[in-house]
């Protein structure tokens, strides 16, 4: 990977740069508080200068586009409120639009163009949002603007990226051999790279999901060899390996334990520091009518609960379910019609920010 290939600012954003370089020099230092709950950005969003669509905004899915509230889910028979339980961002492969919505309807969309899939997405403290989208990756601000973005090489991917620290990010680029990247997204410099090896002939089915953890180590999930396996940071040295059926997503929890959506299996599981199962899911114990299709990301709440996001089966079984710890449905949403597959989610009343590796336990 080349440092040009990894960003593309415009002009504009580096004049823009040093003009306030140059100014905070000249300035006093003045104490900027950071949000507690990323919910508290919402107004970027809506702001007079956001525009209807970006300048690098690919309409593949039509316009004008209109600004949807959450009539279908709201009005169902369904638990919970809709769309109005929680502001959030939504992502779905296939259905290539990032929507995020507020006080129950869609506030925002980036339009991201034909194919291929979103897959990971983060909102940063100061609102830009970081995602992947299979053959590039990029950073889009409130008011759209693409400030950095990576394109793949021929026969490569990418469909997990996380930010960690306030300038830095990394993010798996499926190829042979993988990368994992880590890289400043301000600047666009690489920090350093490691190569992994897979399996896999193809490169599509290598891996959905890494995450950085607390304390600085990566869990890789190996899509099609069965197993997530976590490494030393320092060392890049395996220090444990979970033996699961292709397993989606990992994310270590802030009680320490593992949880991991199993898409073959069609469960998700919570696994102790003895590896241990200490909590499971399967869709099969859902009520049929809330049933997903499968299984894809997850969350784990800070009141405990935990929401499985699904592709939602072309609208024949709900995107979005979240259970209890006892696996009673308080919240469901099934709105083919607006919303599409429900790859991801970031819920932004969550505490916490998607800067600091185990604020945010999705």
């Amino acid at each position: 990977m080349r440092n040009s290939n990894l960003y593309r600012y415009t002009r504009q954003a580096v004049c823009l740069s040093l003009f306030v370089a140059l100014a905070v020099s000249c300035s006093p230092v003045e104490e900027i508080s950071q949000p507690t709950t990323l919910a508290e950005l919402l107004p970027l969003f809506t702001a007079e200068n956001v525009p209807e669509n970006g300048p690098d905004e690919d309409l593949n899915l039509g316009g004008p586009f209109g600004w949807m509230t959450d009539s279908v889910t709201q009005s169902a028979d369904l638990p919970g409120e809709g769309l109005a339980r929680y502001p959030m961002i939504y992502i779905g492969e296939g259905y290539n639009r990032i929507f995020i919505v507020d006080d129950g309807k869609v506030v925002w969309k980036y339009d991201t163009g034909d194919g291929n899939e979103l897959d990971d997405i983060w909102m940063l403290k100061n609102g830009d949002l970081l995602f992947t989208r299979m053959y590039w990756a990029a950073k889009v601000t409130p008011d759209k603007r693409q400030v950095w973005r990576y394109d793949c090489k021929e026969g490569e991917e990418i469909h997990t990226i996380q930010p960690v620290g306030d300038d830095e990010a990394v993010m798996l680029v499926n190829s042979h051999p993988a990368r994992l990247v880590r890289f400043n997204h301000q600047t666009g410099t690489i920090v350093w790279e490691k190569d992994f090896t897979f399996t896999d002939e193809g490169t599509h089915l290598q891996s959905r999901r890494m995450r950085i953890t607390k304390d600085n180590t990566l869990l890789l999930c190996y899509l099609t060899e069965h197993k997530v396996v976590e490494y030393s940071l320092d060392n890049f040295e395996p220090i444990r390996e979970f033996k699961v059926d292709k397993p989606w997503a990992a994310i270590r929890l802030k009680n320490d334990n593992t949880l991991i959506t199993l898409e073959n299996e069609k469960r998700t599981i919570e696994v102790d520091k003895n590896d241990s199962i200490v909590w499971e899911i399967s869709l099969s114990e859902l009520p049929e009518a809330y049933r997903l299709a499968d299984c894809q990301s997850v969350c784990r709440l800070q009141n405990g609960n935990t929401i499985l996001c699904s592709r939602g089966d072309n609208g024949k079984s709900p995107q979005l379910v979240e259970v209890t710890p006892e696996k009673e449905v308080v919240w469901v949403v099934k709105d083919w019609q607006h919303l599409g597959p429900a790859t991801s989610v970031q819920i932004l009343s969550e505490e916490g920010l998607s800067e600091n590796p185990g604020d945010l336990e999705r």
